[in-house]
């Protein structure tokens, strides 16, 4: 038996036969669509009192919807409550003023007047109407109807999730960078004058300002600290994205990959202790450690996401000058690759807490992402294009590899290549793409998409065991469209 559908009554004016031909057609797709729509014109019938089967149809409560068709014609005779329409109008203003829930009616345009303003009866002036006015929105605007008559929204508002640790902690830190975050991210947008001013000035209080993220080590576990410490930093991290995205939509030239690339030039300092500190453990910085990285993943995520190839080449292709490593003996230029570090921390505090899971590192980068506005898929791209971009260069130059693409324990949910590989079909595509590689051709990537099919099972222990790390770059088919 067919499953009856949403009923719908459509409420109208015999303005014209073109018109009545408009809304029997309305009616009919909306009939298609399984909607249970009543219309005069099929369910009154000859001897039947007209006036008692328009109240029926508005007051029924079986009816959860009324739809109102608003030419020129019908709001004339609801403002002068005259006629057919006229009545079911005193009907309805009151039904809709009498009622809370007021989603049982809609007005619905046919048309509007030589000015583009709606015909609405002055009662429903200051409510939300469905436009099936313009044909070339007519197909989007139908399905709007669609959505409503089934309480289906297309914008469903999102359950409540936890409050952010760091509104409780009790004692909050705060970068104080929200004053030169608006003004950067103001001139960015409206292309002030003072733009890079604004910009190099946030950067400076944000790399200055980390400092205050530094963990004192007390009695509390080691690892316990670091998790509330970069969650404390979440605010913060979205602040730099939201720059780092404004920036590639406004402002995608040389000047603004300069300032990005010496933003990280100024957090590389914290990737160890201070120079004053004489008796240290590798992992006392693995909260800044954390924080890097996670910026840095989401500086290539956006650039990428944007279509910005020179942003991320520049990023990868530059190394990062540390003036603390001249103090230490140690080569002052890195390459990208320095800001993934292994966080024992991390690893320590998986087994203190018999958590049992694969990479807290890479749990943590899932769960912030739903705050970040971008996609974890997004990040795990970036993490995978910088773990090519590495293996490549340690071929070039037998430098040890040291990106470890930590997202990747979660790409087993990603069963075809990332987007930016696969757009890499077009031959178009590719050639703009590949300079984030340094590659001419694309028979440069083959050595690691080789490698890819050797190491499957082997990352992380053998975690990734179920992971198609070759499927995620769909080596063989890029560059074979045009």
């Amino acid at each position: 038996m067919t499953k009856v559908g949403p009923k719908l009554f459509i409420s109208y004016s015999w303005t014209s036969s073109a018109h009545e031909e408009w809304v029997i057609s309305l009616a009919t797709e909306l009939r298609e669509s399984r909607v249970d729509v009543i219309l005069d014109k099929w369910d009154l019938k000859e001897g039947q009192d007209a006036h008692a089967f328009m109240e029926k149809m508005v007051t029924d409560p079986e009816i959860k919807k009324v739809a109102m068709i608003c030419d020129r014609a019908y709001a004339e005779k609801a403002n002068g409550r005259s006629g057919g329409v006229g009545t079911e109008t005193q009907i309805m203003s009151a039904e809709i003023y009498a009622k809370q829930e007021q989603t049982k009616f809609v007005a619905v345009l046919p048309e509007r007047d030589d000015e583009g303003k709606p015909f609405l009866p002055a009662y429903y002036r200051s409510r939300v109407y469905i436009d099936l006015s313009n044909p070339e929105l007519y197909r989007k605007n139908f399905e709007q109807l669609l959505r409503w008559i089934y309480d289906k929204p297309l914008y469903v508002k999102p359950e409540l999730g936890e409050q952010p640790a760091f509104l409780t902690a009790s004692a909050t830190i705060s970068l104080q960078t929200t004053v030169q975050y608006r003004r950067a991210l103001d001139a960015v947008r409206e292309n002030k004058a003072y733009c890079r001013g604004a910009l190099g000035e946030y950067f400076e209080a944000f790399g200055k300002n980390l400092e205050c993220f530094r963990i004192v080590k007390d009695a509390e576990e080691f690892d316990d600290k670091v998790v509330r410490n970069i969650d404390q930093f979440l605010p913060y991290r979205n602040e730099v994205i939201d720059l780092f995205m404004a920036l590639a939509q406004y402002r995608a030239n040389q000047e603004s990959w300069d300032l990005m690339h010496n933003c990280f030039e100024r957090l590389l300092p914290y990737l160890q202790p201070p120079a004053s500190v004489n008796s240290w453990k590798e992992e006392d910085c693995d909260n800044f450690k954390f924080i890097v990285h996670e910026l840095f993943l989401y500086a290539v995520a956006v650039l990428v996401r944007i279509g910005c190839f020179s942003g991320v080449t520049h990023l990868v292709r530059q190394h990062y000058y540390v003036e603390e490593n001249a103090l230490r003996g140690r080569e002052t230029m890195i390459p990208f690759s320095d800001f993934r570090w292994h966080l024992n921390s991390l690893e320590r505090r998986n087994g203190r807490l018999k958590l049992g899971r694969a990479s807290l590192h890479a749990d943590l980068l899932e769960q912030r992402s739903k705050r970040s506005g971008l996609s974890f898929q997004q990040l795990m791209q970036a993490d995978f294009l910088l773990y090519a971009r590495d293996y490549l260069d340690c071929s070039r130059t037998g430098r040890r590899r040291h990106w470890f693409p930590v997202t990747m324990i979660y790409a087993g949910r990603h069963h075809a290549p990332f987007e930016v590989f696969a757009r890499s079909q077009s031959r178009e595509y590719f050639e703009a793409m590949k300079q984030m590689f340094d590659i001419d051709t694309k028979d440069e990537l083959q050595p690691f998409a080789e490698a890819l099919k050797e190491q499957e099972g082997q990352l992380l222990g053998g975690n990734y065991h179920s992971i198609n790390l070759s499927g995620l770059m769909g080596f063989d088919k890029m560059a074979s469209l045009p």
